[in-house]
């Protein structure tokens, strides 16, 4: 069934995929550019759908994790994803005692789970379980592509935004070098635009983290277990922050920085202390639910 989230990062997505089409009209300056926004939005899609992994995997330095290595995670691991129904993913490890953990990858077949030193380090294995549900939860409903799909057509707006400044600061902004062109329009686009863009893919990701925790707590039957984790996971994560590209940033599964009034308008997960507060509530529905072994 098509669920009210996947509903939400449809649209999204669509509005992202707009924005791109209303950027190369206002670039080109006619319909040719309606086509080229079109061609450039499926050409992004395309790429991010095909080298999201490995980009996300190289960008945070992770290398792959061998069984003799790790063997009670790849068990744990095993396990969880014959509960969710999906191959096991290629594991990887972070060399950082940030504690976090990220899935990638365009889809189940071809997926992998990367985890830091850091939070093999922190969590205990029930707290680590609700982790890894959250991130097969991720690779599940196939959000890894949906995420680095909105992170590219984020970054292609805001590329395109930066043309139009440079054009219209130094140049005609249009081949035709038209008069008519609405200066709102071409304001939207240079300022609002890369803005909106990257609010949406925000929200995406805010919408995928709060399907991914209510997938961790139904693959896992412990919902506590992932609020102990996440608290632990705030805590030292704002101690030891974890660095990368800020594009694949809503790749893991807490940001490391907690900010405070407007500025949580630009965090890429939703607030700690609301993912808790919805993980509690679950509990509370299942009182009498432990672990399973």
């Amino acid at each position: 069934m098509f669920g009210v989230n996947q509903l939400k990062t449809t649209a999204l997505l669509g509005l992202l995929s707009g924005l791109i089409v209303l950027a190369g009209y206002y670039l080109i300056g006619n319909e040719q550019g309606l086509i080229l926004g079109l061609v450039f939005a499926a050409f992004t899609s395309i790429g991010s759908w095909y080298f999201s992994d490995r980009a996300a995997l190289a960008a945070y330095r992770a290398q792959p994790l061998a069984r003799e290595q790790a063997p009670q995670l790849y068990d744990m691991v095993a396990r969880l994803s014959d509960r969710a129904e999906i191959p096991m993913p290629t594991l990887f490890v972070v060399p950082t005692q940030s504690p976090n953990a990220f899935a990638t990858g365009r889809d189940p077949q071809h997926a992998a789970v990367a985890v830091t030193e850091g939070i093999l380090n922190l969590l205990s294995p029930e707290e680590l379980e609700g982790v890894l549900a959250h991130e097969l939860t991720h690779i599940k409903n196939r959000d890894t592509l949906t995420q680095a799909v909105a992170a590219t057509l984020a970054g292609a707006i805001t590329f395109v935004g930066r043309i139009l400044t440079f054009g219209a600061l130094y140049g005609p902004v249009t081949y035709d070098n038209r008069r008519n062109v609405n200066p709102l329009g071409l304001l939207f686009l240079i300022v609002l635009a890369p803005l909106s863009a990257g609010l949406i893919q925000l929200a995406i990701s805010r919408t995928r983290e709060y399907a991914a925790d209510q997938g961790s707590a139904e693959l896992t039957g412990n919902p506590l277990a992932l609020v102990n984790a996440l608290r632990k996971l705030e805590e030292v994560g704002r101690r030891i922050p974890m660095n990368g590209n800020p594009a694949l940033s809503p790749l893991l599964i807490i940001n490391p920085l907690s900010l405070e009034g407007l500025q949580t308008l630009f965090l890429t997960h939703p607030p700690t202390e609301e993912r808790i507060r919805r993980l509690m509530e679950l509990a509370q529905q299942q009182p009498a639910t432990t672990a399973m072994a």
